[in-house]
């Protein structure tokens, strides 16, 4: 029997158009850059959607030639720089005609985040489906998984034929999704279902800090949507929470409907339907949207409340600032939230994630761990969020940045954060502060190991994160108070100098 031919890429990215340091190529080659020689070696054993392309290709190897493109994902951060857009898109496409040439192909997967902003291109994610679409063929199935804060251009799902996202936040279910786009697509393949998918955007821009999944209003969404796809009304409905700090016209919440076209007299009698179970799910958001809008306390009150805590209990209590956290496109480099803290007296063991300072930690790493000097924290890059502040400090660990997550998010994959150092207080000797060489979260307890952090020691946990740090934090802290700093990716969209973005989205 003759093999199937299916290809199969990867362009992950999340574009903050208020983070002023642009991304760059190598951003992507220190984070994910993997091709047909890497991949299996790079995504092997992780809870990633690409380490269940590993474990689909050798599923089904004895049906299936999986031909591998491109995989490439950069941590998110500002628009991509002048020429990488271009420099990957076109190594994916350039990919994809060559295979076309030697056998035409059966099936495309495609793994993207749906929130790409580039300095370069309007529309980005859709520009890339369309030239996939005009490589491949109207014949050809092509199935996209998405991250649940993309931008979804409303037009996308006439260009693919399976549409699925993540369906939790924090994201831990990256590999079921792709296995389910890859099941679907295989399903497609053998003649037993026709999918068809339906965007429906609800002119909505929603801030993420209160879309965990297992909590109000988003898992009630969640709960509607698998409701549909458990009484066979749907392949797929996803729930798109969108991402508010990327500045286009596609910026919005939305939802996706997959639906099998041959359980319906005809291809528009099925996309009026999928079209009617996507309103009712916009309706359903809508019906919730003053539950997506927190009301947080300022960075001095969050840590009036967490002192408060710890007087009266046991365990480490967590003051959390996401508007610069690195996953929404933050920083690591805004200062508010540590001057709140040095405003008073620092009475416990306190730790500080972290600022973003590829010069100081050079400079921690030339000296060596013992090293006192005195430096400037953050206000580098984005002094208008807070000026760089002084602290005395000696160099008390320094670290690769190596480390591989073993938590419920991507875990096993490797992690290669660049050079570390944690520095201490000598004037404050209860206070650490860790710096990084680049700008990515704390999102697994291997990140507080490899900095020496033991969070049943620690009382105080100050970090630059939102939701996804809860998926292996949680269980170690005793409390977690989220406070509204000023950021790039702060919690009031109508601060922002959005250009794009039409205002009547805005929450």
């Amino acid at each position: 029997m003759n093999k199937r031919h299916i290809a199969v890429a990867r362009l992950w990215f999340e574009g903050n158009s208020f983070c002023p340091r642009r991304t760059t190529l190598k951003d992507f080659q220190t984070r994910e850059w993997h091709d047909a020689a890497s991949m299996v070696a790079g995504y092997e054993n992780t809870r990633t959607e690409m380490g269940a392309v590993v474990d689909w290709m050798h599923a089904h190897a004895a049906d299936y030639q999986t031909h591998v493109l491109r995989c490439a994902a950069a941590p998110p951060g500002g628009p991509l720089d002048t020429g990488v857009y271009d420099t990957i898109v076109n190594d994916i496409v350039h990919g994809l005609q060559q295979l076309q040439v030697r056998h035409p192909l059966d099936g495309v997967y495609l793994s993207l985040h749906g929130a790409m902003v580039a300095q370069d291109h309007d529309n980005a994610d859709y520009a890339l489906v369309k030239r996939i679409r005009d490589c491949i063929g109207w014949k050809t199935p092509l199935a996209l998984s998405f991250d649940l804060h993309a931008n979804h251009d409303p037009y996308l799902s006439d260009l693919a034929d399976i549409m699925v996202g993540y369906k939790t936040y924090p994201h831990v279910d990256m590999y079921e999704t792709a296995e389910r786009a890859l099941d679907l697509l295989h399903r497609s393949l053998l003649g037993e279902i026709r999918p068809l998918s339906h965007v429906a955007i609800t002119g909505v821009v929603l801030p993420s800090h209160a879309m965990a999944t297992t909590a109000v209003p988003m898992h009630a969404l969640e709960t509607m949507a698998n409701s549909m796809v458990k009484r066979r009304q749907a392949l797929d409905v996803t729930p798109f929470g969108g991402f508010g700090y990327a500045d286009t016209a596609q910026t919005s919440s939305s939802m996706t409907v997959c639906v099998d076209a041959l359980q319906h007299p005809g291809f528009n009698a099925a996309r009026q339907y999928a079209a009617m179970l996507a309103q009712k799910m916009v309706d359903a958001l809508l019906a919730r949207r003053t539950d997506f809008i927190p009301t947080l306390p300022n960075s001095s009150e969050g840590l009036r409340q967490a002192y408060d805590y710890l007087e009266r209990h046991q365990g480490c209590v967590a003051v959390v600032d996401p508007a610069d956290n690195p996953l929404s496109g933050g920083t690591g480099d805004t200062t508010g939230l540590l001057a709140a803290l040095l405003a008073q007296p620092i009475r416990q063991d306190t730790v500080f994630a972290f600022f973003h300072d590829p010069a100081l930690v050079g400079q921690c790493h030339a000296l060596g761990v013992g090293a006192h000097l005195q430096v400037q924290l953050g206000g580098r890059v984005v002094p208008e969020y807070g000026g760089s502040i002084a602290f005395d400090a000696v160099v008390e660990r320094l670290t690769s940045g190596d480390f591989i997550n073993d938590g419920p998010m991507e875990q096993g994959l490797s992690c290669h954060i660049g050079r570390t150092v944690v520095l201490r207080g000598v004037q404050l000797p209860l206070l650490r502060v860790v710096v990084t060489e680049t700008c990515q979260s704390p999102n697994d307890m291997a990140w507080c190991r490899l900095h020496g952090i033991d969070l049943q020691q620690v009382r105080l946990l100050c970090i630059k994160a939102k939701n996804h740090f809860r998926a292996a934090f949680a269980k170690h802290l005793a409390c977690i108070i989220d406070v509204d700093a000023p950021g790039p990716a702060m919690l009031d969209f109508s601060r922002l100098p959005y250009r794009f973005l039409p205002r009547n989205r805005l929450s």
